[in-house]
């Protein structure tokens, strides 16, 4: 397994996949050169939003504008994926409390691990996360090459026992900003769909399905289809 220079976000990552092998990354060098000149004309397009969603989320709540959670990238790798940070500090310890006093949503966390009803979700970050605003820094991501514009949802090493057989087709792409989950339905879409549209996205990749998937994100932030 090549670890020099690879820190994998968890060891026991791997052990479902005793036949994989570290790949290059899906869609090659075309993909990479595409992911890096889109990503750097959206931050300068941007730039004057990163502005506001700075200070809005500054004065919301005390605290970091930016949040990182360790996700798994290409071969396992493990990486900061960056957001405008939306929920309130201390969220870990108030999510734990909380479900400790809500079966239901302990439940749905365990299906989902999400929350129709987030106690730890600022005002800012409602809407940040309502139009998908809050994803933005992760074009930071793409620059460093942890992320694609367009890839499988990144996700938590914990989840990757969720993906069973499907895990080696996560491994091999970078993870996206956007993907055929987000235009597909996201939150109201199952965990066992996901699995299947991240699947189905790396199976048939095409430089031009690329393309198609970042034209219909467009309607799908804009209208906040499928959004919580």
């Amino acid at each position: 397994m090549m670890k020099h220079d690879v820190e994998l976000a968890d060891a026991s990552i791997f052990s479902h996949y005793t036949q994989w092998r570290p790949m290059r990354p899906l869609g090659g060098l075309r993909k990479r050169v595409f992911d890096v000149v889109g990503a750097l004309i959206l931050l300068v397009l941007f730039s004057p939003l990163f502005l506001l969603i700075a200070i809005a989320v500054k004065l919301d709540d005390r605290g970091p504008v930016l949040f990182g959670h360790q996700r798994v990238g290409h071969n396992g790798k493990s990486f900061r994926c960056l957001k405008f940070r939306t929920m309130v500090t201390e969220s870990d310890a108030r999510l734990a409390a909380y479900l400790a006093e809500n079966p239901v949503a302990l439940a749905e966390w365990a299906t989902t691990r999400k929350l129709r009803h987030d106690i730890r979700v600022t005002a800012t970050g409602k809407v940040l996360r309502k139009l998908s605003l809050d994803e933005l820094p992760q074009l930071l991501n793409v620059l460093r090459g942890d992320m694609s514009l367009v890839g499988p949802r990144p996700i938590m090493g914990e989840e990757m026992a969720r993906y069973g057989d499907s895990g080696s087709h996560y491994l091999r792409s970078r993870p996206g900003l956007t993907g055929k989950w987000q235009v597909s339905g996201r939150s109201d879409t199952t965990y066992e769909e996901r699995v299947q549209l991240d699947s189905q996205y790396v199976e048939h990749w095409s430089f031009v399905g690329d393309v198609w998937i970042i034209l219909k994100t467009v309607p799908v932030v804009l209208f906040a289809r499928g959004a919580r």
